[in-house]
């Protein structure tokens, strides 16, 4: 294979950027994001203050008050790091668009997204990159009312079929939540099934390890569950 068709290579130490094997507890400041554009606000320095944005940002979507309206905005600086406070692991509906929600700018949100939003071996690397190396301060797992996949998941396990193609595979991930809220015989199986599920994979976030559970043992990270309403615009934290 000649010279040009080699796929470039990382190196050991650009991998373990932030002590990502030998002190994963500690997220220090990340090396890809010296250069990013300082935000118009602090960087908040807590799990606390990361979710506190959050929250501030989401009231003032529904209340249609955004102030991350100009994209252009840090563009430059962008090119060159990135340094996100907060991770959101939100479902792929098109509806669903974290960065808007949350009204938050481009750069601020490390977004992981698939139909369900569930954590799986992918997800879990994606977010302990997003904390360990790149600094975010807490992991929210973004149900939404509606969500089109737990629906199937739950017609699945009532009809006792499976659908074509990869979906099984989707379902297989949701059906534990589907198992969880059928006997209690909700009102709303959807509603509630939505919220356990946001609830299962803030847990594993939690105590996946070795990453990011010593990362929450330490205080450095927090993950949370929320579903967001489509109608209402509003985000609630479970």
């Amino acid at each position: 294979m000649c010279q040009s068709d080699k796929m470039p290579t990382l190196s050991r130490r650009g991998l373990m950027v932030g002590g990502l094997v030998s002190a994963v507890g500690v997220a220090a400041a990340p090396a890809l994001a010296e250069t990013a554009a300082s935000q118009s606000a602090p960087a908040p320095a807590s799990p606390e203050e990361a979710l506190q944005r959050l929250i501030e940002g989401n009231a003032r979507y529904v209340a249609n008050t955004p102030i991350n309206t100009d994209h252009s905005v840090g563009r430059a600086a962008r090119a060159e790091g990135q340094q996100p406070f907060a991770a959101v692991v939100a479902c792929s509906d098109s509806r669903v668009a974290p960065e808007i929600l949350f009204d938050q700018g481009l750069g601020d949100l490390f977004v992981v997204r698939v139909a369900g939003n569930f954590i799986n071996e992918d997800g879990l690397a994606s977010l302990e990159f997003g904390a360990a190396v790149l600094g975010v301060k807490v992991i929210v797992v973004l149900g939404h009312s509606g969500c089109g996949a737990v629906d199937a998941t739950i017609k699945s396990v009532e009809n006792r079929e499976l659908p074509p193609g990869h979906l099984p595979s989707l379902l297989e991930a949701i059906r534990p939540a589907v198992y969880d809220v059928l006997p209690e015989k909700p009102a709303d199986i959807l509603e509630a099934a939505i919220a356990q599920n946001a609830r299962l994979n803030a847990g594993k976030a939690t105590a996946s390890g070795p990453i990011l559970a010593e990362m929450h043992d330490q205080n450095s990270l927090r993950s949370v569950a929320a579903v967001y309403d489509i109608g209402t615009g509003k985000v609630e934290f479970l």
